[in-house]
């Protein structure tokens, strides 16, 4: 029985963003709730799917902020777990002019790390149509085996797979042939796979984005839709033989990207939800990659992602202004 539209698996953190400056001139760091998983959800929830979060947080103050935030939005939160002695995973986002960014992550330990497969909500993940999952729960071995029995779970139940691998450097411990190895096991297993501009180019070795989704696709038999997001240059979708490509809505108003990706991922998947078999014409892939391209650029105006989600008529008004 599929009672649940999504479910994700992953990292739920605090986001320090900067916020100004002190009458002392020190930063000042707002404490946006994060974590690319629960970014998707939470766009999958303003635009009317049933959402559930299965992770880790630490027993302390932001893991208290974090679970009420997932309530607030309305995604699922029997699945999160709350460990006891280690505490929430932070990172500390450095935005520069043109909107990119750096982090520095707090997490080592952190809680998401600590999620078993002890932890797992079976009924859950049996209970999803699609199951989402990134690579930042495949950095410790602990979360990397929770990961793996959540994908066998959701794959014995006919779940559709997405994975985004949201490549965050810093926390592969300097390892990053193990970062390479974890991700292409993502890769075997999923349906649907986003990836950015500077991922695909770092894990094929191709400077050109279609020679390196050729690349994923030779080695990769089961992906059905690739989605390559590339900031201000928009993003490509290929099914098949198929191949689209659409602009982005550049916002004089961007203020940071954080979040960007998972909110284009989170109207993908709504997509996918809407139209049931991943088998899509061009004019389907362009309409579905519009809708995405406008709701990322909306979300670049906005401090933080989770809570901040656009609704479908701010992602609609916009769409009718762009023509």
């Amino acid at each position: 029985m599929k009672n649940t539209d999504v479910v994700a698996l992953g990292e739920l953190l605090i986001d320090f963003t900067e916020n100004g400056k002190s009458a002392q001139g020190n930063p000042i760091m707002e404490a946006n709730p994060g974590g690319a998983p629960c970014n998707v959800l939470s766009m999958l929830t303003k635009l009317g799917a049933s959402t559930a979060f299965i992770g880790k947080v630490g027993d302390d103050m932001f893991g208290r902020q974090l679970r009420d935030a997932l309530v607030e939005v309305g995604i699922e939160t029997k699945g999160l777990k709350t460990d006891p002695t280690v505490n929430t995973t932070l990172a500390f986002v450095h935005t520069y002019p043109n909107g990119d960014r750096d982090f520095s992550f707090y997490r080592n330990p952190g809680a998401d790390m600590m999620l078993g497969v002890e932890d797992l909500d079976n009924e859950l993940i049996s209970g999803a149509k699609i199951f989402h999952y990134g690579s930042l729960s495949m950095t410790d071995e602990r979360c990397f085996e929770a990961t793996k029995e959540a994908i066998r779970i959701a794959k014995g139940s006919d779940a559709i797979l997405s994975f985004d691998p949201n490549l965050r450097p810093p926390l592969w411990g300097g390892d990053m042939e193990l970062a390479k190895a974890r991700i292409a096991y993502g890769m075997e297993q999923c349906d649907v796979l986003k990836i950015s501009d500077n991922e695909i180019v770092w894990f094929t070795g191709k400077d050109s984005y279609d020679e390196g989704v050729r690349v994923l696709k030779d080695r990769f038999s089961n992906l059905k839709l690739i989605l390559v997001s590339m900031g201000e240059e928009g993003s490509m979708a290929f099914l098949g033989e198929k191949r689209v490509v659409v602009r982005p809505f550049l916002n004089p108003n961007t203020i940071e990207t954080t979040g960007a990706g998972d909110t284009f991922m989170g109207c993908v998947l709504d997509y996918v939800l809407k139209h049931s078999k991943l088998d899509y014409d061009e004019s389907q892939l362009t309409q579905m990659l519009t809708f995405a391209n406008a709701a990322a650029s909306i979300i670049t105006t906005k401090k933080g992602a989770l809570r901040v989600m656009p609704t479908k008529e701010e992602i609609e008004d916009l769409l009718a202004k762009m023509g």
